[in-house]
């Protein structure tokens, strides 16, 4: 007999909890919050408490909210819910479905707000976490109305989250204005600030890989890594994003977030701990240490491009100016590359190219670091070395971050 439900970890499920997810209909909520939610179920990491509550302005009820998650998860999405399972198990999936719900509301109306205290008020636990899986113009207002509504009020016995994807802000202005706005309404303790690209396992990988094996640690640095490539590569196109993409394009969508966040990680110095702030005070040095580009030799160290019409698999693909809710003449960048080079005594003369773009021929993501083979010979290494390049990881998602190093093959045949 097998067990639908199995513990994966030593650590305790999660206490009860009322979770709301703002932008309920959306991409984020479909194709990577449920799923991990899923897993967390599956692993025995979620107790019976939690309940999910849907928020958005589309017309729909609790059964049917929880039947078109289903329905996507198990035909859509199927290959994230675990490496060896082809489909849901309907035992997980029906204890986490009885927790699900879904409230219709406008995210600027007040009303909406006096709902979900309702919902909590009939949970039977005060503890709440908003997960803001919205446009990002709503960030602000949704925020304003949860702290004018009384919901991100704590007490010694239930706790308030309120977690916030990317961007976070457009610009340094807009980003400090954004954190004001959520330091006025709760403390720093109750915001979390998401990059969903830091969950994915080969993405945690790159930390282990770096500081736990001390042969990889004697080789980063300049004196024997010519250069360092950070590829997102995905094959799918804007999909039903075009309006969000339009304002937001490749660079803006991918590079200040996800990309900076694995430069960070391959760059950054051991930290003094594992835990948070140790970690991302490592992280932020590396970012301080980017040298600054002029307006000239900016455009001389990137580039940017657009997808034309095509076909994969035989099927026809519109352009990225053929797609729904994008302009006719759009000059958005589906496609970006730089060059960055980081300052300090580890990487001075170092480049780091970074590239990602929308419907790549192949989805090749990855984190390749060359080793400069002039160096290792003039340091002493074994002649009966040969040096290659040599790939790691998975390919199996268009969005997976593969990790990649040269490293010394078998011994050279004479």
């Amino acid at each position: 007999m097998t067990h639908a439900i199995r513990r994966k970890s030593k650590a305790e499920p999660a206490p009860p909890t009322t979770l709301f997810l703002f932008g309920a209909h959306g991409d984020l909520v479909k194709r990577l919050l449920m799923p991990a939610l899923y897993n967390l179920k599956r692993d025995g990491l979620l107790g019976d408490g939690l309940r999910i509550i849907g928020v958005d302005h589309n017309a729909i009820s609790d059964e049917g909210f929880a039947s078109k998650l289903e329905d996507f998860i198990r035909n859509e999405a199927a290959s994230k819910v675990g490496k060896d399972d082809k489909s849901l198990d309907p035992q997980v999936w029906a204890k986490l479905a009885k927790g699900i719900s879904y409230v219709q509301g406008d995210f600027l109306d007040d009303s909406t707000y006096q709902a979900l205290a309702a919902k909590i008020a009939d949970s039977g636990t005060g503890n709440a976490v908003f997960y803001l899986a919205t446009a990002p113009r709503f960030f602000s207002e949704v925020v304003r109305r949860l702290g004018a509504s009384g919901l991100l009020e704590e007490s010694p016995e239930a706790f308030r989250r309120v977690v916030i994807e990317k961007p976070f802000g457009s610009d340094l202005q807009t980003a400090e204005a954004l954190n004001a706005c959520l330091l006025k309404v709760m403390t720093e303790k109750q915001i979390y600030r998401i990059d969903h690209y830091l969950g994915k396992e080969t993405v945690q990988n790159i930390l282990v890989s770096r500081f736990s094996n001390s042969l990889f640690e004697a080789f980063w640095n300049n004196h024997y890594i010519d250069h360092v490539q950070i590829t997102a590569a995905e094959t799918v196109g804007v999909e039903t994003r075009g309006s969000f993409y339009e304002h937001t394009g490749a660079l803006r969508d991918m590079v200040p977030n996800h990309l900076f966040q694995l430069l960070a990680m391959v760059a950054m110095e051991p930290p003094a701990a594992f835990g948070a702030d140790a970690v991302r005070g490592e992280k932020a040095k590396v970012v301080g240490a980017i040298r600054p580009w002029s307006v000239e030799e900016a455009r001389a160290n990137s580039v940017r491009g657009q997808y034309t019409a095509g076909e994969v698999d035989g099927k026809p693909l519109p352009a990225y100016r053929e797609e729904e809710r994008v302009a006719p003449d759009s000059n958005t960048e589906t496609y970006v590359a730089l060059k960055v080079m980081i300052d300090n005594w580890r990487w001075v003369g170092v480049p780091f190219y970074l590239r990602t773009g929308k419907r790549m021929g192949v989805p090749t993501p990855r984190s390749s670091s060359v080793l400069n083979r002039r160096r290792m010979r003039s340091s002493g290494t074994p002649k009966s070395m040969s040096w290659r390049r040599r790939t790691c990881g998975s390919r199996s998602s268009p969005t997976k971050v593969c990790g990649s190093i040269c490293w010394p093959s078998v011994p050279a045949r004479p």
